[in-house]
């Protein structure tokens, strides 16, 4: 996306004092804080380019070199706007104090951030998947410091000014003939750092642990189901809530079904007796360990679809279960007794089969009409 004009994107004049210039920021700032509209993704955009054409245009040697070349001139000198909310609030951290009477003027404002979420991965078999369960599940994560609750410190002492950045929180360096200004590494862009740290977290904040949690796994889960378990994740950072804990489900393949989503499919063999004449087998399902019968018509094709509703798997939307759906293969066997040949060869002859020297001559009379 096409970058503004800096002026008009502050809605002042290019011969605008200091002083109009930091008012009409703080006016686009109040309006389009993240605070003042959270999730709205216009007004994160329109804070974040207010905050940008604020920072070249208060500063003299920028807003010299913006007038003379514009964005190009900047770019060439390695001016790359704000990544985000912290670089913005980072830079302008006394200024919002200013605006917004956020704490005291000599520390910085730091947002609250949540924590990382956290990911499982579990394997089920599909006859617990068709079932549902518990399941105890054990991984290790990083949680809040109950000695010194988070902070990093030791009770009774307190953050001092860092000494890198003078308790700026930014880095200023010089390019050419104007200054760029980075986080500071110490602080990281805090502008404050733990003098003496907790001894149980090592000035971290948080602990790295072993959890154990009891999983309710609901019937007719698939492979790529998601268990989101709210605030098992990581924990926040400057107040901000923990992380969540997702479980990712994969299911394990079947020896005998093959499961598309709701529904299972199958394949039972039957000999070309049982497929001409018709039968009732006991074919076994998910659920019942009897077994459900099953009726061959007479007639069966290989390769048929039998179907018995409301036997397949689970649904995680719907109170109901799919279908089962059942291919019929027809075996033919290799070797046959003297007994099997002499009624197939009846069966034959009643079908009016011809022979097979009759068969060859059918054939050359075919090919020679051709």
């Amino acid at each position: 996306m096409e970058k503004r004009d800096y002026y008009d994107v502050l809605g002042v004049p290019h011969d605008a004092g200091e002083e109009d210039i930091k008012k009409a920021y703080r006016k686009l700032a109040m309006k389009h804080h993240p605070d003042r509209n959270p999730s709205d993704q216009e007004a994160e955009e329109r804070f974040k380019e207010a905050a940008e054409a604020y920072e070249v245009l208060r500063d003299q040697e920028k807003r010299a070199i913006y007038d003379r070349y514009g964005h190009d001139g900047l770019a060439g000198t390695g001016f790359r706007g704000f990544s985000g909310f912290d670089d913005i609030f980072s830079n302008f951290g006394d200024l919002f104090e200013e605006f917004f009477s956020f704490g005291s003027k000599t520390g910085r404002r730091t947002r609250a951030k949540k924590g990382n979420s956290l990911r499982y991965d579990l394997e089920l078999t599909l006859e617990e998947a068709f079932a549902g369960r518990e399941e105890e599940i054990s991984f290790k994560k990083w949680t809040s410091c109950e000695t010194c609750r988070g902070s990093g410190m030791k009770a009774g002492t307190e953050r001092k000014a860092c000494t890198t950045c003078g308790g700026r929180g930014q880095i200023f360096r010089s390019q050419g003939f104007f200054q760029i200004s980075t986080p500071c590494p110490a602080c990281r862009g805090e502008g404050r750092i733990v003098i003496d740290p907790c001894r149980d977290c090592n000035g971290k904040g948080k602990i790295r642990i072993d959890r154990k949690i009891t999983l309710k796994i609901p019937p007719g889960v698939d492979t790529g189901s998601q268990l989101r378990l709210q605030g098992e994740g990581e924990p926040g950072e400057n107040g901000g809530p923990p992380g969540d804990l997702f479980v990712l489900i994969h299911v394990k393949e079947h020896d005998f079904f093959k499961r598309e989503g709701e529904h299972l499919l199958c394949e039972i063999p039957v000999s070309f007796v049982q497929a001409a004449l018709g039968n009732t087998l006991s074919i076994p399902v998910l659920g019942n360990e009897d077994g459900q019968e099953l009726h061959i018509p007479s007639g069966t094709q290989p390769g048929d679809i039998l179907t018995l509703p409301g036997l397949g798997m689970p649904s995680l939307q719907r109170n109901k279960r799919g279908d089962l759906y059942i291919r019929v293969s027809v075996k033919i066997p290799k070797k046959l007794t003297s007994r099997q040949k002499e009624l197939l060869e009846e069966l034959a002859k009643s079908e009016g089969i011809k022979e097979p020297r009759e068969t060859k001559k059918f054939w050359q009379k075919i090919t020679r009409t051709q």
